[in-house]
């Protein structure tokens, strides 16, 4: 189809997340001529809303820093960990990513974009064969004033100065003199700011904000919100062009080196979760992750994996019709608190990598119910994003997702779980917590265990007995951060189809695609390292194809 409406541009961009964000800083890089387009009406997609971290394995910062890696211990540890479950997360796959980070790095640095080091955060399996701590790296605070009108229009943000590793020692805030330390200096980073006149934000909102400025400002790339992609203009087998729009104001962007799907999974689908996972998603994904990206390169003939999968995590069970409310992490590993399932036992370490307590909710009951149970020193001790929610506690209470009680065999009874097994879940835990040693699980064995605990707690800092009343038992469900099912794509981000041929002029990365990290989460950043890395990828394959 081709009309007065039709345009053309080097490269066409689905998403505004990192891996669209990348892919269209490579374009710019490569000086290709690029537009984005948005199908909500806000940009930065679950980008904006996460953490903000991208786990890069002997990235150009460590070496700045005199941190021991290397690519074999990067690719030993990849390899361990994911092993080689399908094409998607295949050795080459490995590989390309692992060889990809300095160029995003570099790249992005060449651009304007600042970064630095989580020098204390472990990969999440620390312990295995390469592992290392300090992998993860994340935007520098950034002033959103800078983006201009662009600011009012960004998905998400924490509009504080928050760092990654601000939130575990703020957890402990008024626990831990390390803790209290760090709230001090967080509120005068805060404070700082105002008086500067900037509106500084953190975590994902900084990483987002970073690439927006590259792209959107700085380069000048037209991003059109509200614009979803209706279909894939074709000439024979090759992609050529995105459609948008209908009706009389259907047009193509046409595409000469190719087309990039970087606009996330389909968490926010419930029709499509109950189709390939059995679930009905909790998700704290983007609303606008639909899989339509997904769905036109199937017409296409690509092909899927992993779909059945996502990224995992307990969170907090929804008080109404909606997203699930606060996704643990760090909250998982403190002392004091314990997770149940409905019969009151627990089946899990519930200070272990939230895709792995996921995967264990999933597995051990789907569909059944969980409990985080803790004391009154949990409560007392430590600082839970979730608690200071307006009106959260008292709708969960109201709901049924909230119980308190001054005994054990009075909790059991508010949430509906045998009192015996309950109080015999906590005698052994107690005692594992005097020993410090979790026989069951292994609560506190690792460092990414202990990186969240509480170093005053002994001799585990993650094992605290349950004893002091009144106790607290909060709802919780299998939650996610996003789905890592989608289009098969190889070291290039070509999108593949089912006999691994590829479809020219198709490209995709990011939670579009079926994840190189396979069904595990080899650290803090590894939804949003990938998706960069393999947007850039595109995004120079692009550049070297012919016309």
């Amino acid at each position: 189809m081709s009309d007065s409406h039709d345009e053309t541009y080097d490269v066409v961009v689905v998403g505004s997340g990192a891996a669209a964000f990348s892919t269209a800083l490579g374009a710019v890089d490569e000086g290709l001529s690029v537009v984005m387009i948005e199908s909500t009406d806000r940009w930065g997609g679950n980008t904006s809303m996460s953490g903000g971290g991208l786990w890069l394995p002997n990235n150009p910062l460590m070496r700045r820093e005199g941190a021991a890696d290397s690519r074999e211990e990067a690719l030993e540890y990849m390899l361990t960990t994911i092993g080689d479950p399908g094409p998607a997360s295949s050795r080459a796959r490995i590989e390309a990513f692992i060889d990809g980070v300095d160029d995003f790095v570099l790249t992005a640095e060449k651009h304007g974009m600042r970064f630095m080091r989580d020098t204390d955060y472990p990969d999440y399996y620390p312990e295995l064969p390469g592992g290392k701590i300090g992998r993860a790296i994340e935007g520098m605070n950034f002033d959103v004033r800078r983006l201009g009108e662009w600011a009012a229009t960004q998905r998400g943000v924490v509009p504080l100065p928050v760092r990654t590793n601000d939130i575990w020692l703020l957890g402990r805030a008024w626990s831990t003199p390390g803790g209290f330390a760090r709230g001090a200096q967080f509120v005068f980073r805060t404070l700082g700011g105002l008086v500067r006149g900037k509106k500084l934000v953190g975590l994902g909102g900084a990483l987002a904000a970073h690439f927006a400025h590259a792209v959107l400002v700085d380069a000048r790339v037209p991003l059109r919100l509200n614009c979803p992609a209706t279909g894939l203009a074709t000439e024979g087998d090759r992609v050529i062009g995105v459609r948008i729009g209908s009706g009389a104001s259907q047009a193509v962007l046409r595409a000469r080196r190719g087309v990039m799907l970087g606009a996330g999974g389909f968490e926010s689908n419930q029709e499509w979760r109950r189709r390939y996972q059995d679930v009905t998603g909790y998700t704290s994904g983007s609303p606008g992750n639909l899989g339509g990206p997904i769905e036109i390169a199937q017409d296409q003939g690509a092909a899927l994996d992993y779909m059945d999968d996502a990224w995992w995590g307990a969170s907090l069970a929804p008080y109404k019709e909606g997203p699930a409310m606060g996704f643990l992490v760090g909250e998982r590993a403190l002392p004091y608190m314990m997770i149940v399932d409905g019969q009151g036992r627990r089946f899990a370490n519930e200070a272990e990598s939230y895709i792995d307590l996921g995967h264990h909710m999933n597995d051990h009951d789907r569909g059944g119910d969980y409990w985080m149970i803790n004391d009154a020193r949990y409560n007392r001790r430590y600082f839970r994003t979730f608690s200071i929610q307006p009106g959260l506690m008292k709708a969960m209470a109201e709901q049924g997702l909230l119980a308190r009680a001054d005994t054990l065999d009075r909790l059991a009874e508010a949430i509906g779980v045998p009192a015996a097994n309950l109080r015999g879940t906590v005698e052994r835990f107690n005692g594992f917590a005097r020993t410090g040693r979790d026989q069951d699980f292994g609560k506190g064995g690792s460092a990414y265990d202990r990186y969240y605990g509480d170093p005053t707690v002994h001799p585990n800092p993650c094992l605290g007995p349950l004893t002091k009343g009144p106790f607290t038992a909060y709802k919780l469900v299998p939650g996610d951060l996003g789905t890592k099912g989608g289009l098969v794509t190889d070291a290039d981000s070509r999108v593949l189809r089912d006999d691994g041929s590829v479809i020219e002029g198709l490209y995709a990365a990011g939670n579009t695609t079926a994840s190189v990290m396979g069904h595990t989460y080899p650290g803090p950043g590894s939804t949003i390292a990938p998706a960069s890395v393999f947007g850039l990828r595109g995004a120079r394959h692009m550049a070297a194809s012919q016309q």
